[in-house]
């Protein structure tokens, strides 16, 4: 598109903002070809559209949908609330490209009651609300068994798909089937069960579906107390026994207080591209419905546009007409005859925590799946979350970490271990033998390794590490701080991981002078590191083993020279220690080794 072009096509959309109403609805972006690309709401037609070709717009993904905009309609409406309702219709109707887009590809299943003349209730993906009444959707396919199989226990609705009419149960056209002898049904086909029976179970069932059960209960035991008043214990019995059912069952339930009553809960989890947003329903102080909805973000929606949408799409899905909604901050919304609380205490704070909690854990297991697919994917995410929280230039793509060991000065050595993609590259890990250190003396063979370690790289022109990480605090870091500045001029960005006095690592420092990064001790995070120091600290002790080990068995006879490996084991073998040799005379050698290599071991000890 030229210039003009372009021009020309801002004139004639801002003539159309210019036309606006300052009243409530929705407005339509189209592209060149005439296609929906995004649709809006608004308290203000004219203000809110007009915000879109303010100069001053900085938002990037704002501009690009601006520059793709080619014309502009609107439809006016009397509220705010039947603004967000129409938008939530033309997002859905339309799937517009540059909207939230509900990723909801997942159909979870309803329970239906029929409407027919015996209903029956049953579980389904199929919505038809010509069938019957429908309950659910249910995200947890456990609890809608529960439910299932409770209903079944107390109430025993007939199971047969056969269609059933008045005509034909008094025509006894219908005849007695299994179900009936293993007392799954009562059999009202054959008169077995009266139809009015059959109907107040059936209301009784859909109670329980409602969320209504301590009404039901309480139904209940006033029917209980009426039949033995009247001294019919078995139907009391009978009735006593779907009590305690039901009973048992809502125990199981989340109650938090009888008082809060018919109340919808929202909170919403954010990260960088998607939203989730968890929805609550609260009956009788038991939560009998809990969903969390996936958005993608398509032009940097703010968390109060999102929270708007989640709260209209779910309210229509599963039919609530709650007139509370407890919400974790104002949504800068109003429904007719509904109350928005924010709790900051009490049993709707617990709810909101609650409802939080499962939008977290949703979150969490959806990434888990996602790196379960893609394992690079996880392994980026933790790169990225330390270049965050280190405030690091590029992403830390190859980490080295340094640790010495060594017995009072005997034996000293080091180890540079590196971590390539937040994973061990065993191929690129360093020993080294400590030189010009005498004694224990930690920080100065740090310098000493150090120093070797970069000195060569920069000879060799290999890659420098994004990150090096002291086995210690601040101390460490100072030391291979004054190595890598003072000395080779370089900049590598260093972090230490100091440790507490039970000697164990809770800290992680960076900066000069050395600051506490907020990290938990049990995020994947923290646990990469740990690993990073616990690898680091195994290679360097089993070097230092090995080194330790060789000394230990070595002996005189490995420094006479013309004598290998298996002399030396033929006569450690025979004569056990090498005092003895020491001792054994000329002959008693020859006899074991030969008469010039025993002239030269004799020679040695005795010469």
């Amino acid at each position: 598109m030229s210039r003009e072009e372009n021009e020309k096509r801002l004139a004639y959309l801002k003539n159309i903002v210019s036309r606006l109403p300052d009243k409530p609805g929705s407005y339509q972006f189209y592209d060149n070809d005439h296609t929906i690309i995004y649709v809006g709401k608004a308290k203000s037609l004219k203000s809110r559209v007009s915000s879109y070709f303010h100069t001053e717009v900085d938002r990037f993904k704002t501009k690009v949908l601006v520059s793709k905009i080619f014309d502009i309609s609107y439809t006016v409406v009397n509220t705010e609330e039947d603004a967000l309702l129409l938008e939530n219709e033309l997002i859905k109707k339309y799937n517009p490209r540059y909207n939230v887009l509900l990723k909801d590809g997942k159909t979870y299943p309803s329970i239906c009651v029929t409407n027919e003349y015996l209903p029956r209730i049953f579980k389904t993906r199929t919505i038809n609300k010509k069938w019957g009444t429908y309950f659910g959707p249910y995200s947890h396919v456990g609890s809608m068994h529960a439910m299932l199989e409770l209903i079944r226990k107390i109430y025993r609705p007939r199971l047969c798909r056969q269609p059933m009419t008045k005509e034909g149960i008094e025509g006894r056209k219908y005849q007695l089937c299994l179900e009936y002898h293993i007392k799954n049904c009562g059999a009202p086909c054959v008169g077995k069960q009266s139809l009015e029976n059959y109907q107040e179970n059936i209301r009784q069932a859909k109670e329980i579906l409602k969320g209504n059960t301590r009404l039901l209960l309480k139904e209940m035991r006033e029917l209980m107390n009426d039949y033995a008043e009247k001294l019919m214990f078995e139907e009391a019995e009978e009735i006593k026994r779907k009590y305690l059912l039901i009973e048992s069952f809502v125990s199981k339930s989340e109650v938090v207080s009888h008082t809060i009553d018919n109340v919808d809960v929202f909170s919403i989890t954010n990260d960088e591209a998607v939203a989730y947003i968890n929805y609550i329903h609260v009956s009788n102080g038991a939560i009998n419905q809990s969903f969390t909805f996936e958005y993608k973000k398509k032009i940097n929606e703010c968390e109060e546009e999102l929270l708007q949408l989640g709260i209209i799409e779910m309210r229509q899905r599963f039919k609530s007409d709650s007139k509370e909604i407890v919400v974790p901050f104002d949504p800068e919304m109003e429904l007719a005859g509904v109350k928005f609380t924010i709790p900051k205490l009490g049993d709707k704070k617990t709810l909101l925590n609650l409802s939080e909690m499962n939008g977290k854990q949703y979150k969490f297991d959806r990434l888990k799946q996602a790196e379960k697919l893609n394992p690079e994917q996880k392994q980026v995410r933790l790169m990225k979350e330390l270049q965050e929280k280190l405030g690091l230039p590029k992403i830390p793509y190859q980490i080295e970490c340094f640790d010495n060991s060594n017995i009072s000065g005997t034996d000293a050595v080091a180890a540079c271990v590196v971590f390539k993609s937040m994973k061990p590259s065993k191929q690129d890990y360093k020993r080294y033998n400590i030189k010009t250190v005498v004694g224990p003396d930690d920080y100065a063979s740090m310098k000493e390794v150090v120093f070797r370690r970069y000195k060569r790289l920069l000879e060799e022109e290999q890659p420098l590490p994004d990150l090096i990480v002291a086995d210690g605090g601040k101390g460490q870091m100072e030391v291979i701080r004054e190595v890598i500045q003072d000395k080779l001029n370089l900049d590598i960005p260093i972090a230490g991981l100091a440790k507490n006095d039970r000697h164990r690592t809770n800290e992680l420092l960076y900066g000069f002078p050395p600051k506490v990064i907020g990290l938990k001790t049990d995020s994947e995070l923290f646990h990469v590191l740990t690993q990073l120091q616990d690898e680091v600290h195994r290679f360097a002790i089993t070097f230092h083993r090995e080194k330790r080990s060789k000394r230990a068995l070595h002996s005189e006879l490995d420094d006479i020279k013309g004598i290998g490996p298996k002399t030396r084991e033929t006569l450690l073998k025979e004569f056990k220690t090498v005092k003895k040799i020491k001792e054994a005379d000329n002959k008693e050698i020859e006899k074991i080794i030969g008469k010039s290599k025993a002239e030269i071991v004799y020679r040695h000890f005795h010469e």
